[in-house]
């Protein structure tokens, strides 16, 4: 067997009792799953902007990121729910390259995993502690959410993680909306089959405990493009691929239709400025069409400090070390402009 097995690794619950939350935070963050759940539900009209790094590389950069969205958010809370991303887990097409702090909490060291759990907490923590927001971050690894489970009020399944069965049942025993997303190469009938799976009821192998779920009810699709069969970038976030979603989960009978678009990956043709008119583009088919105004509940937007990318090792605070990210100027003319055309 080709594995060295370094150590063991204290459990979620160790973990969540060595760096717990507060009665204070437990209540914010009670208050905006409420908030989140009454979008999904149809109760709210608030729109939902899923927003921030591509990956969550160092704290200082991520929690500056995060003030500057708390100032922000002071002047459009009337009409968006603003949900940072802190995405701690990286996927790798080749497996190669950074994958996310969990592994590498310096990216320029090796990785440690033991490291890596105490920062990916440390860091949500610190978001829902100084500044009021609960976040988002991708189920990159099933057994790992838990680690987080008490603190994320959104959570994201991938494009190359969706069609795995494990995370499709455990996505089923989350309270928090679980995002579905189109798999790489685009079929949509499998990321609708990955949301009647997470919405189900099920009994299997979880952490060593065999364990039974209920279904989660704000398990939805979240469409980011896909790669054709000639290795094309397909976007899929137009007036017409809405309606054919809708479609779709009118004849699967499922509970609270919804799509969030995902601005970037192959929707932008990883072009990371065509974000902005991506995000113009899908508010005005909402104000267009009653039909998709009800099912799209939001946007996901890949933004830092700065424009671009850099690699690890150049050291620019706040520029991204992995997908091209929006800066910040830009970022917060786009949410402004989202709100006054809600």
């Amino acid at each position: 067997m080709y594995m060295n097995f370094q150590r063991k690794l204290p459990i979620p619950q160790e973990v969540k009792q060595e760096f717990p939350l507060s009665e204070a935070m437990v209540a914010v963050k009670a208050e905006r799953d409420r908030q989140i759940r009454e979008v999904f539900e149809g109760k709210s009209d608030k729109f939902l902007l899923i927003i921030g790094p591509c990956s969550a590389d160092h704290k200082e950069p991520v929690l500056e990121y995060i003030s500057r969205l708390r100032r922000l958010d002071e002047q459009v809370s009337d009409k968006l729910i603003l949900i940072p991303r802190i995405y701690t887990n990286k996927p790798r097409t080749t497996g190669q390259g950074y994958k996310g702090m969990l592994h590498q909490p310096d990216p320029e060291s090796k990785p440690d995993m033991y490291k890596g759990i105490v920062a990916i907490r440390d860091l949500h923590l610190a978001a829902l502690r100084d500044y009021g927001f609960s976040c988002a971050d991708e189920m990159l690894y099933p057994e790992n959410y838990r680690y987080l489970s008490d603190l994320l009020s959104y959570v994201a399944v991938g494009a190359r993680s969706v069609e795995n069965q494990q995370h499709r049942l455990t996505a089923s025993g989350i309270s928090a909306p679980v995002g579905m997303k189109n798999p790489t190469g685009g079929d949509l009938s499998v990321m609708i089959n990955s949301i009647v799976a997470a919405q189900s009821s099920h009994t299997f192998i979880y952490r060593g405990w065999e364990v039974t779920t209920g279904g989660n009810p704000y398990a939805h699709a979240i469409l980011r493009g896909y790669i054709d069969y000639a290795g094309r970038s397909t976007s899929n976030y137009h007036y017409e691929d809405l309606l054919r979603v809708d479609g779709l989960y009118e004849h699967a009978s499922l509970a609270y239709p919804s799509v969030i678009v995902d601005t970037n990956h192959n929707n932008s043709g990883k072009q990371y400025l065509e974000q902005v008119r991506i995000a113009k583009d899908i508010v005005h088919s909402r104000n267009q069409n009653p039909t998709i105004k009800r099912l799209v509940k939001g946007l996901m937007i890949e933004s830092y400090l700065e424009d671009g990318a850099q690699k690890a090792d150049e050291h620019v605070f706040g520029k991204s070390i992995t997908d091209p990210c929006l800066g910040w100027e830009k970022t917060e003319k786009l949410i402004l402009d989202i709100a006054e055309k809600l």
